[in-house]
């Protein structure tokens, strides 16, 4: 198969699949996965996929908020895994954020009822923390994007600087060891700096497929995390990069 014939082949595959890992795109090809990395970064260059941790994701949808429920069957038995440990770090007492991403609305379901206030921009949160009688509750409000069930916009912003909470749970679609953290929607990237900016602490919940991916809207820097978690098939190169940086790294079992 000549260069080209692969290169296209490649980016079919990644827009098909909506990520796809450089040791599957070697055995499919035949060719070494330092070939696959070069064509990865060829094609990265002329903006036709996005190279991630060990892989490439597609660039077709990352305009645009991925619906809920798609995101909800997306790596879901790694986000489970995160969002127990989450919960171990949350006391009864403490003020928490919750943002409108899966992983937060996973951290909602394993939550026991237990004295605790939760500030939180979505609808799928506040409901599942409903259930739970000794559990505060204020919802940002805001303008609905119905693709997240979540609120945004000036008056969720407004809504989040009258608080300030002992610790912010978030994700994001894209973490980037010198870029930052990163989002595919402007509106929420901009919510989370906040939410992050109120909070003492902020503990950002992410599988290992976020890792070296850059989303369209900045977030902020790395450095503004204290603790990461996330699953158990993070490689021990980029614990070791990431501890590097003074971020703790609790990983999920």
């Amino acid at each position: 198969m000549l260069v080209a014939d692969r290169q296209k082949k490649i980016v079919e595959l990644v827009n098909e699949r909506l990520s796809i890992r450089v040791t599957e795109l070697s055995k499919l090809f035949s060719v070494t996965e330092e070939t696959i990395r070069r064509d990865l970064e060829k094609l990265e260059k002329e903006n036709l996929l996005m190279r991630s941790h060990g892989g490439a994701v597609s660039i077709e949808k990352n305009q645009l908020e991925i619906s809920y429920l798609e995101r909800e069957i997306t790596n879901a038995t790694e986000k489970k895994e995160i969002a127990k440990e989450a919960v171990n770090l949350i006391e009864a007492g403490d003020q928490i954020v919750l943002d409108a991403s899966t992983t937060a609305w996973y951290v909602a379901k394993e939550l026991p009822d237990m004295p605790l206030t939760v500030l939180t921009n979505s609808i799928k949160v506040a409901i599942e923390l409903s259930r739970k009688e000794q559990i505060k509750v204020i919802s940002t409000g805001g303008t609905l994007l119905s693709q997240s069930l979540s609120y945004v916009g000036p008056l969720a912003e407004r809504s989040l600087g009258i608080y300030h909470v002992n610790k912010a749970f978030l994700s994001c679609k894209g973490v980037h060891l010198e870029k930052g953290l990163s989002d595919s929607n402007e509106f929420q990237a901009l919510l989370k700096k906040q939410m992050m900016e109120i909070a003492d602490e902020t503990i950002l919940m992410v599988d290992t497929s976020k890792f070296g991916t850059r989303a369209f809207s900045h977030i902020g820097p790395l450095s503004t995390v204290d603790c990461i978690l996330v699953d158990s098939k993070i490689d021990e190169e980029l614990r070791i990069n990431i501890e590097e940086k003074n971020i703790k790294i609790i990983i999920a079992d």
